[in-house]
């Protein structure tokens, strides 16, 4: 049996994002991931063979879906789930407290 805690030890500064995987099985994959700042970079986009769904614990961020004029703000509590190929980038998160995603990737 596994536990933990999302919440706990949260770095207030990263240089580059973390991620943490916390399950690995063979329809999911589930991953906590931690922003202070970043940002995909320039001219980066995701373009994953699998479904995501996300979900925003603490924090904020812009998630931009390729073919949307704007980037989706996300708050605490805001979810979706990116259809796999579905190209999408991070285009914000916020500095000045961490950002933490609860990532599950959707395997077919």
């Amino acid at each position: 049996m596994l536990s933990g805690d999302l919440f706990g030890d949260l770095p207030t500064v990263l240089a580059e994002e973390e991620i943490f995987l916390l399950a690995d099985r063979p329809g999911a994959r589930i991953e906590k991931i931690v922003s202070t700042g970043q940002a995909s970079p320039p001219g980066f986009w995701y373009d994953q063979p699998f479904a995501e769904w996300v979900f925003l614990l603490q924090g904020s961020a812009g998630l931009l879906i390729e073919g949307e004029g704007a980037a989706r703000e996300l708050r605490p509590g805001a979810w979706l789930e990116i259809p796999a190929h579905v190209r999408h980038r991070v285009e914000w998160t916020d500095p000045a407290r961490p950002t933490l995603w609860l990532a599950i990737h959707l395997k077919s």
